[in-house]
């Protein structure tokens, strides 16, 4: 699911970055914060500027009420 979120963000023009959590040193830690967060499954965990959106179920539910455009552009993810 991962993927088709990356797809939809890129599809506003934005250029997201992915952190794969099973690559990184501390991932472990990471996903017991997201699990704390409220996040769960804890991936993908999205978040928008320094917002924590949730996971990709909240996303598409973003996309589709029309409210991930502007969160992106208030974020500066996309200037349109």
């Amino acid at each position: 699911m991962s993927h088709a979120i990356m797809i939809l963000i890129r599809g506003f023009g934005a250029n997201p970055a992915m952190y794969e959590l099973d690559r990184l040193p501390n991932g472990g830690e990471m996903e017991k914060a997201l699990i704390g967060l409220g996040c769960n499954p804890s991936v993908p965990a999205v978040f928008v500027g320094r917002n924590f959106m949730g996971g990709s179920h909240d996303v598409m539910s973003l996309n589709i009420q029309g409210k991930l455009k502007p969160l992106l552009i208030k974020a500066n993810a996309i200037w349109i």
